[in-house]
């Protein structure tokens, strides 16, 4: 099945709204702290991993299109280059 190309915005909208409202929950757990997920925004499958391109494979390997958004798990950035990261939870 093929989805339709959407923005950037659009993927960060999505991304963080499943989060939220559906997975955050479920993955905010102390062995996940500080882990990546990678959330498919069309489907609302993740996977969660210590790396931001496994993660991210694993899901294209399901969906070679998927619009796919990351986020570090209790944290408010991915990474941070020249600055910290800091915890949300």
């Amino acid at each position: 099945m093929s989805y339709p190309k959407v923005s950037d915005e659009e993927i960060t909208r999505r991304g963080r709204e499943l989060y939220e409202k559906s997975v955050r929950a479920q993955v905010e757990t102390p062995e996940n702290i500080g882990k990546i997920i990678s959330i498919n925004v069309e489907t609302g499958e993740y996977e969660i991993g210590d790396d931001l391109v496994v993660t991210s494979l694993r899901l294209r390997a399901k969906q070679a299109d998927a619009a796919l958004w990351a986020e570090r798990i209790g944290f408010n950035a991915v990474y941070a280059v020249g600055g910290t990261l800091f915890r949300t939870a």
